[in-house]
């Protein structure tokens, strides 16, 4: 069974060292490690029950988030105009400007939107604003193709909605499309079913939810405009009489919207090296979409959101490499330590 999980341990970035082995122990000591052992069981089972509250309390913050998120959509899509009052935005580098100097550059930028205003129509919302957060991130620019584009700036909304109480634990992302010439559907959906309880195989890998499967939905293709599928056209020559004729067929194509086709996990939970790396994958991008997409949609699209991921990117980055060379010196201080080999 694949799973992938939702919440990264700090051991998983740390170097363990050599120790020495349980087996050469005294027996009384191995005796009450196994009672350590036992004890740390009962705490995975603790840290079960604390992401099961957590996932209450994300259901129940999530009710108190969607008016903000409505209202984001509704001015995205032009169903609202905000006020002047709701569009002030002090940036850094105002911050240091005198007020006059403010007021020159507002001026100034009012003539300017005011020309550009006369040039050409009014907008109304703000255009391929999701398509441009897609295009702005690389996990999700990758599954983008150029024949994605025109049916993405559709996408009015993106939202987030949990199981209800007392359900599995569970989450649905909601892809919200205008009327459009390519499918019929107003809402194209994406669940995810999570765990939180422990492997009692291996009950010390817990290490948080994880995700265990995943189900897309049908979408209703106008005729001649699904993008996961192509024709191609190949001739085939007959061996005896030498004659060509052209065979039509309709293959798989790369798009994004794949994303709401996963493989099927067979019943035996065996899945094959392929289909593994594409599921994995497909729940890494689940929960980036609900954990960092969503709420912070906005920032996306400006690409402020980007430099701060990127950021985080290179103190690990960072990390790392001052790890690596704590490792090369102390390989060059050991007095057995042989450069050739």
């Amino acid at each position: 069974m694949l799973t992938v999980p939702l919440c990264s341990s700090l051991c998983s970035r740390l170097f363990f060292c050599s120790c020495p082995s349980s087996r050469s122990l005294p027996k009384v000591v191995k005796r009450r490690v196994n009672a350590l052992k036992n004890l740390q069981v009962k705490c995975a089972h603790i840290e079960a029950k604390f992401y099961e509250e957590v996932h209450e309390l994300e259901r129940k913050y999530a009710a108190l988030y969607q008016p903000l998120f409505d209202k984001r959509s509704d001015i995205v899509k032009a169903a609202y105009e905000p006020t002047d009052e709701e569009c002030e935005w002090k940036a850094d580098e105002e911050e240091e400007l005198t007020v006059s100097k403010q007021d020159e550059m507002k001026e100034k930028a009012k003539l300017e939107e005011e020309k550009k205003d006369e040039e050409k129509e009014d907008p109304k919302g703000i255009p391929e604003f999701w398509l441009t957060v897609f295009k702005n991130v690389d996990l999700l620019s990758d599954m983008l193709q150029e024949h994605d584009e025109p049916i993405l700036k559709h996408l009015q909304d993106i939202k987030v909605k949990f199981s209800d109480p007392g359900q599995p634990m569970s989450f649905t992302l909601e892809f919200h499309f205008e009327p459009n010439d390519f499918f019929t559907n107003t809402v194209l959906t994406k669940t995810y079913k999570m765990r939180s309880e422990p492997d009692e195989s291996d009950p010390f890998s817990f290490d948080g939810p994880e995700i265990m499967s995943c189900t897309g939905c049908t979408i209703d293709w106008t005729k001649g405009k699904n993008v996961t599928l192509k024709t191609i056209k190949k001739k085939q020559k007959h061996k005896g009489r030498g004659t060509v004729r052209t065979v039509t067929k309709t293959v798989p194509n790369d798009s994004f919207f794949n994303f709401f086709t996963p493989p099927e996990v067979p019943e035996n939970g065996e899945l094959d090296e392929d289909s593994e790396a594409v599921l994995a994958a497909d729940f890494e991008i689940g929960h980036f979409i609900r954990e960092r997409i969503v709420p912070r949609a906005v920032l996306y699209f400006t690409g402020e959101a980007i430099e701060d991921d990127d950021d985080d990117y290179d103190e690990e980055g960072e990390e790392a490499d001052d790890e690596e060379g704590e490792e090369e010196a102390d390989e060059e201080n050991d007095a057995d330590y042989d450069p050739k080999v």
